[in-house]
C-alpha cells in the first residue's frame, strides 16, 4: 500500500514537472547568433571609455520545430567603460510561412569577463514586435523580453522569453 501511494505521488510531482517544462520550453525560443560586422565611434570624451557600438548581426533558432527560423539585425548601443545602454534595434525574423519585425523598447548590457580578457557581452532588455503576419502574426503587437550571452568568437545566444502560444509552431 505504501509503494503504491508512493508510486503515484512520485508519478505526479515528475508529471507536474514535466508540464511545467514544456510551459517554459514553449513560452522561449533561443537562437544561435554570429556578429556580422562591428563598427565602434569614439565620442570624444572619457578617454576612450565613451563609445557607440552599431552591430550587425544574423541568428538562427538553435532548436525545437522552428529550427532554422532567423533574425537579420542591426544595434546600436552606447557603452562607457563596460557598461552599456542601448540606444536602438532592429530585427526581422523570418520562420517558414512567417515574417515579423521587432524594434527595440529598452536594454541594458555588460561586459562579461574571463581570464582578464572580454570575452563577449551579456544583455537584458524588451522588444516590441511593429509588424508580423503569417506563421508569426501571433507576435505583432507584442512585447518580448530578451536575453544574451557570449557563446564564443564572433558568437552570442539570444533567448526570448514571453513567446505568445499562437505564434508556436503546430
Amino acid at each position: 500500500m505504501k509503494k503504491a501511494i508512493l508510486t503515484v505521488v512520485l508519478c505526479s510531482v515528475f508529471g507536474l514537472l514535466g508540464l511545467n517544462v514544456v510551459a517554459l520550453a514553449d513560452s522561449t525560443r533561443r537562437f544561435d547568433c554570429t556578429i556580422d560586422g562591428t563598427d565602434r565611434e569614439p565620442v570624444g570624451d572619457r578617454n576612450g571609455q565613451h563609445i557607440i557600438v552599431s552591430l550587425q548581426y544574423t541568428c538562427r533558432v538553435a532548436d525545437g520545430p522552428l529550427k532554422d527560423a532567423g533574425i537579420t539585425a542591426i544595434s546600436v548601443s552606447e557603452w562607457d567603460g563596460e557598461k552599456g545602454t542601448y540606444l536602438a534595434s532592429l530585427d526581422v525574423h523570418r520562420a517558414l510561412e512567417g515574417f515579423a519585425v521587432g524594434q527595440l523598447l529598452e536594454g541594458i548590457g555588460s561586459s562579461v569577463m574571463e581570464n582578464n580578457r572580454t570575452d563577449g557581452i551579456a544583455a537584458s532588455g524588451k522588444t516590441v514586435f511593429k509588424f508580423a503576419s503569417g506563421s508569426l502574426a501571433a507576435l505583432s503587437g507584442k512585447t518580448i523580453r530578451f536575453t544574451t550571452k557570449p557563446a564564443g568568437a564572433r558568437r552570442f545566444e539570444i533567448e526570448f522569453t514571453d513567446w505568445p502560444e499562437a505564434a508556436q509552431p503546430k
